[in-house]
Order: structure tokens, then C-alpha cells, then sequence
């Protein structure tokens, strides 16, 4: 008889090892000439009892005589069982005495893998140890960190506790909150899931790892009902797969998304007609099928007991007994069938002596086609995305933190990146912050439109002043032209063309020849003009005075002394630019600290000091030409252009003391623009105050361009 009233699912256990000592009696390639045979004992899951029937086994008697056997023609191949930790464990002391092998079909405790202690204990089923790590590696693979776990409380849970919460600090995971359920009465239990239900709800938790006892299960569905939590997904150990209460089958819309470990089970094709075709009278010493027969259809072979009928022994299989017994897609069961044929295969080749065979065939897997689906996360906050770094709170897990962008100039390209990484020197972050791109070359260019204005303003004025000098050069002999020292006009005509021809050297990409003669140029030719202009303006007070009866004057008059007072007032800026461009040569450099998004091209001009010396220098002339100009603008000569110099060397000076300021504020390509503006400026104004008001009279008023007209003046 059995221990408990409720073993239908032993009773399988029972059928399937049946079943399998009949298959390999009758496959005549397995055990060739040999039949096996069986003692069946049940342990009651209660370890005397188990020894008991143990010991009844070893003396091949129906009563233990300790160190003695009785076996005759029959001898002991091995012991399929127990399913019971407790009780595999008393079993595997004895059997390991005497060397015989013990398989176990459910004993998942890793202390069995001691093989000194138990060196002929073999199980089908996975130690617990493997069933921690792939719970972790699922985690891991659909990256859950955040997740809450619920435990038996017993040594079984201490280890999943241990092993799980390793398993996932090595990928970043942390555990939400940790319970432990006791195998005790229902009402702990109860109050357990309550406790948990709250856990749940308060950490915000999706994920939820489940390694228990079966009995634990049982109040599961009723918790998920009360609470509404049918969007979670639980991760259980193999103790889920196994059970088989139609309670739990009546929430599955509640845990459906649920993972659940499983042993390798499988369908045994020909076990079903064999439950089709098993009755009591199959096997007369067979007392275990008798039991369940009247149990399965509540009937009784002795006599009526509790209104129960007669069984006849001829009852059918119908749909009401299929569904008490169970579908034939087997776990565990199947797990006693493997035991049987490993013990069976193991003596087929102790009696044929040869190595297992190599086969090296590929096993046909069927096609699995899978829904379009979602899985869904569970993480105490979103995780960065890239150019983003994380932040931890303090005080709090380091699965919870905040998510800060990266700066200007860093990146970061992967999720949960701990830091920024800085761009290099001649690269910027994009605007996601995830890559580094080359910056922005910003000089001022001709294409630039900037640029582009600049060039046609000073090709303007280029064309304006050939066309003065053509004008001159063909009334060079009227009084207009003369009047004024018609070198020193020339002279300064091709200096300011040459002005504006320098424009060019300043636009476009800085180059080292450009940078050194830009300035320099620059600086020598507006000196040549201002000294041109200078001295025209004391050529003018010369003369006048040399006119007046006595004057010592006179032997000033001449060519040669404009020339020679243009050459000394150019030499200072000479002198200037070869000390410049002999110690602190300008040269090309790259800015790329001024600005962050662009490198700037630019010239360095190696000593700021000479720059503003050249053009404190050409302020000075520019000075001392308004003076001498405002002296002589009174003379009565028609021909004095002493008013027109003073009106150009105000334009000047205005230009040039408002470009220390404006230059000194500008950056990169608007610094050259400033420079530029400041040079066409200034440089237009010389020609037009100087030069249009000749041409206005050589074109409009040729009446005054004649000699007689500066006699009436005089």
C-alpha cells in the first residue's frame, strides 16, 4: 500500500519505471539474452522506512538480515530513486558501502557532488548550483537589474541567495528586496505573499525571482488577483514545471510572460498504450496498480466500501481519468525512464566491452516560430543612453542613479556609461554627444560672403585709383596736376593701389609667406602714403614762403626734397618691420580654444608690441600731416589742397583710433575683417578727400584748371 492518499503522481513515477523495464527486456539489441527485474519499495519520503525497504533489497529477502544475501539466480544491478533530498541522502550513505549504484530522478542538492562521500551517487537532474546560474543568465540576457527575490527558507534558499545575488553583481544587477517563505501552515504563508505584494508594489519592481517549495505556490494566484499584478513577469526555479494543480491552471492569464525552469523531460511514444492496455490482472504480483485502480475510478476489488461499487478490472480510460492523471509530456517521470535506461546501457556495456559509440550526427530541432513580442525591463530607472553618464544618488543602490549629458567636447558611446570621454584637439561632440566630429575651419575666405564683399570693395577702389592716375597722367601738364607736385601725387596714387592690392594677402588660408609679409606690407606702404601726403603739405609751406622778398626758402624748392622727406618718414616703419620679422616672426597657427564648435585659422602675429608700433607710428605721421595741413589751409593759392589733407588725415585718425578697440574685441576671421575695413576705409578716404576734388575741376570746371585763374586768385 502507499504511504499517502494522494499519489497519483507517484503512481506515474511508478508506471513509467514499469514501462521501461518492459521496453528493454524486449529490445532485443539492448541486453541481448538478459531480463531485468524489479523490487519496488515506497520511502514514504520518511528516511527509516527508506532504509528499511533498502536493506530488504541488499539481502534479497522480504525481511533485512544484515550482512547476509539470498539472491539466488537474481543479483542487485542498482537503486532507482529517492525523489527526496532527506531521504536520497540516507540511501546514498548505505549504498555507497557497498559500491552500488543509486540514480536519483529528483535530488537537486549539491552536496551530492561530493564524490568521496558519495562516490555511487548519479542523478538525471541538474544541481541546484546550475539551476542559480541559468536563472542569472537569463536575467542577464534580457538585462534585468532590478529584481526582487522570494526564497524557501531553508539551506536550499541561503544558496540561491548567495549564488543569485553574485551572479548578478558580476553584470551590474542589484536586488530589489529579498524574502523568505517558511514551509509552515497556510496562514504564514499568506501573510507572506501580502508581505511581498507590498515589497513589490513599493520598489517598483517587474522581475521577480521565485525559488520555492511547491507548497508555497499554491496561494500565488490569489495574491496576483487581490493586487492586480498581472504585468509582471516571475522567474521560477524547476519546482513550477512540476506541479500540476488545477487551482494555479485556473490564474494562467496572471502569470502569463512567466519563465520557468524545467528538467529535461520529454514523450515516451509508446508509454500511452501502455496505460491503455495496463488493468489489475496484468501482473497478479503487482499490488501498487490494484491501489490506484480504485482510487482512479472509486471502485473497490474487495468489497463495497462508502457506496463505492465493485471493480471489475475492465474499466475503460475516459476523459475524467486523463485529466486526474495528467498529460503525457513528462517531466520528472521522464527523468525515472532515463534513470532506467542509464543503468540499463551501463550494463550493456560492462557485458559487450566497448566504448560508447561516436556518433556524430546532428540531432533534427524543430522550427520555432515566435510572435512579434516585447520584453519587458526591470530597472530601478531607465538606462543612460549614449552621451550620457551615470550619476549615482547618494545614499542609495547603486542600481538607482540619474543620468547627466555629456559636456561640450565629450561623448559617451555606449549605455550605463560610468564617465565621458574628452574629444581631441581638432574634434568636437556631435549635438547627441555619442561621436567625435571634426570641427568647423574657420578663416576668412573668398567665398565667404563676408570675404567676398571686402575683395570687390578694394578691386573698386583698385580700378578708382588707375583711373585717377590716368587722369593725371593726361592732364599732366595743366596746373591742376602741377600745382602739386606731380611726382608726390604719382607716388601716392601707386602706394594706394598698392594698399588696396595688399587686401588680398590678408583673405584667403593663412599661409606662412602670407602671414609674414602681410603686416609688414601693410605697415611700409600706408607709411609711404602718409609720408607722400606730408610731404606734399610742407612742399606747399615752402613754397609759399619761399615766394616772400628775402626768404632763405628757395634753395629748398625741388623735386629732391619731397623724395628725400618721404624716405625718412618711411624708414622708421622699415626699421620696424626688419626687427619684427627678424625676432618675432608672424606665422600660420590653428585657435582651436576660442571658440568651441570651430578651429580658427589665423596668423599669430608673433609680437602684438610691433604691430601696434607700426601702427602708432603711421598715427603719428597721420598727426603731424593734420597739423602742417590745418597751418597751410589758409594760403591763397587755388591750387592748395592743405583743406582736402586736413579733411583725409581726420578720416584717417578717426578710422584708425576707432580700429584699436574694434580689433582688440574681434576674434578669428573678424579680426582680418576689422583690419581690412579699417585699411579700405582710411584708404578710400585719401583718395576721395585728396584726388576727387582735382578731377571734379579738370572734368566740371576746366575754366579754374588754368594758370590765369590761380593769378586772380594770388
Amino acid at each position: 500500500m502507499f504511504c499517502y492518499r494522494k499519489t497519483l503522481q507517484y503512481f506515474r513515477h511508478l508506471l513509467v519505471f514499469m514501462f521501461a523495464i518492459e521496453e528493454i527486456n524486449k529490445d532485443p539489441t539492448l541486453l541481448p539474452n538478459v531480463t531485468l527485474g524489479y523490487h519496488i519499495f515506497d520511502s514514504c519520503n520518511f528516511p527509516p522506512k527508506s532504509l528499511s525497504g533498502l536493506l530488504d533489497m541488499i539481502s534479497g529477502m522480504n525481511h533485512s538480515v544484515p550482512n547476509y544475501g539470498c539472491w539466488g539466480n537474481r543479483k542487485l544491478l542498482g537503486v532507482v530513486g529517492d525523489v527526496s533530498t532527506l531521504t536520497s541522502h540516507w540511501i546514498a550513505q548505505l549504498l555507497g558501502v557497498f559500491r552500488y549504484p543509486q540514480i536519483s530522478y529528483g535530488t537537486a542538492d549539491p552536496l551530492f557532488n561530493d564524490r568521496i562521500q558519495f562516490p555511487s551517487f548519479y542523478r538525471t537532474v541538474p544541481n541546484e548550483f546550475l539551476e542559480a546560474d541559468a536563472i542569472v543568465q537569463i536575467l542577464k540576457h534580457f538585462g534585468w537589474k532590478w529584481v526582487g527575490l522570494v526564497l524557501s527558507k531553508d539551506e536550499s534558499g541561503e544558496r540561491a541567495l548567495v549564488n543569485i545575488k553574485e551572479g548578478m553583481k558580476s553584470y551590474g544587477g542589484c536586488v530589489a528586496f529579498t524574502t523568505f517563505l517558511r514551509v509552515t501552515d497556510t496562514h504564514d504563508v499568506e501573510w507572506g505573499w501580502e508581505t511581498i505584494a507590498k515589497k513589490i508594489i513599493k520598489k517598483g519592481v517587474n522581475v521577480i525571482v521565485l525559488f520555492l517549495n511547491p507548497i508555497h505556490i499554491e496561494l500565488l494566484p490569489k495574491m496576483l488577483n487581490k493586487h492586480k499584478m498581472e504585468k509582471k513577469i516571475w522567474v521560477t526555479s524547476t519546482f513550477f514545471s512540476s506541479i500540476n494543480n488545477v487551482g494555479i491552471k485556473t490564474f494562467n492569464y496572471l502569470l502569463n510572460g512567466t519563465i520557468s525552469l524545467s528538467v529535461q523531460g520529454g514523450v515516451i511514444p509508446a508509454f500511452k498504450q501502455f496505460f491503455y492496455r495496463l488493468t489489475p490482472t496484468s501482473n497478479s504480483n503487482d499490488v501498487f496498480t490494484e491501489y490506484i485502480w480504485e482510487w482512479l475510478y472509486g471502485c473497490s476489488f474487495s468489497r463495497p466500501v462508502n457506496n463505492r461499487g465493485r471493480c471489475t478490472g475492465n474499466e475503460t480510460v475516459d476523459k475524467k481519468v486523463l485529466t486526474t492523471f495528467g498529460t503525457f509530456e513528462l517531466t520528472i517521470s521522464y527523468q525515472v525512464y532515463t534513470a532506467v535506461y542509464a543503468l540499463a546501457h551501463a550494463l550493456h556495456n560492462m557485458y559487450t566491452a566497448r566504448a560508447p559509440a561516436n556518433n556524430k550526427g546532428l540531432a533534427k530541432g524543430w522550427k520555432i516560430q515566435f510572435k512579434p513580442w516585447q520584453i519587458p525591463q526591470s530597472l530601478c530607472n531607465e538606462p543612460c543612453a549614449p552621451g550620457y553618464r551615470v550619476s549615482e544618488r547618494k545614499g542609495e543602490s547603486p542600481c538607482c542613479y540619474d543620468c547627466v549629458q555629456c559636456p561640450d567636447g565629450e561623448i559617451s558611446n555606449i549605455t550605463d556609461a560610468p564617465s565621458c570621454l574628452k574629444c581631441p584637439e581638432y574634434e568636437k561632440s556631435d549635438g547627441k554627444r555619442t561621436v567625435c566630429i571634426p570641427k568647423t575651419i574657420n578663416y576668412l575666405s573668398f567665398e565667404d560672403p563676408l570675404g567676398t564683399c571686402l575683395v570687390s570693395f578694394a578691386v573698386m577702389l583698385l580700378i578708382t585709383t588707375c583711373a585717377v592716375l590716368g587722369i593725371f597722367v593726361k592732364h599732366w601738364d595743366t596746373p591742376m596736376v602741377k600745382a602739386n607736385n606731380q611726382n608726390l601725387s604719382c607716388l601716392l596714387l601707386i602706394s594706394l593701389m598698392l594698399c588696396f592690392l595688399c587686401t588680398f594677402l590678408f583673405i584667403g588660408h593663412p599661409t606662412r609667406f602670407c602671414c609674414l609679409l602681410r603686416q609688414v606690407t601693410f605697415g611700409v606702404v600706408f607709411t609711404i602714403s602718409i609720408s607722400s601726403i606730408l610731404a606734399k603739405t610742407l612742399t606747399v609751406i615752402i613754397v609759399f614762403n619761399a615766394t616772400k622778398p628775402g626768404s632763405k626758402m628757395k634753395k629748398y624748392l625741388g623735386s629732391k626734397l619731397s623724395i628725400m622727406l618721404v624716405m625718412v618718414s618711411s624708414l622708421g616703419t622699415t626699421v620696424i618691420s626688419i626687427l619684427w620679422t627678424t625676432f618675432y616672426p608672424p606665422f600660420p597657427e590653428a585657435d582651436t580654444s576660442s571658440t568651441y564648435n570651430t578651429i580658427i585659422l589665423l596668423c599669430n602675429e608673433g609680437s602684438i608690441t610691433f604691430f601696434f608700433c607700426i601702427i602708432g607710428y603711421m598715427g603719428t605721421l597721420s598727426v603731424l600731416s593734420f597739423f602742417v595741413a590745418f597751418l597751410a589751409k589758409d594760403f591763397p593759392d587755388r591750387f592748395n589742397e592743405a583743406k582736402n589733407i586736413t579733411f583725409s588725415m581726420l578720416v584717417f585718425c578717426s578710422v584708425w583710433v576707432s580700429f584699436v578697440p574694434a580689433y582688440l574685441s574681434s576674434k578669428g576671421s573678424k579680426m582680418v575683417a576689422v583690419e581690412l575695413f579699417a585699411i579700405l576705409s582710411s584708404s578710400a578716404g585719401l583718395l576721395g578727400c585728396i584726388f576727387f576734388p582735382k578731377c571734379f575741376i579738370i572734368f566740371f570746371r576746366p575754366e579754374l584748371n588754368r594758370k590765369q585763374s590761380a593769378v586772380k586768385t594770388l
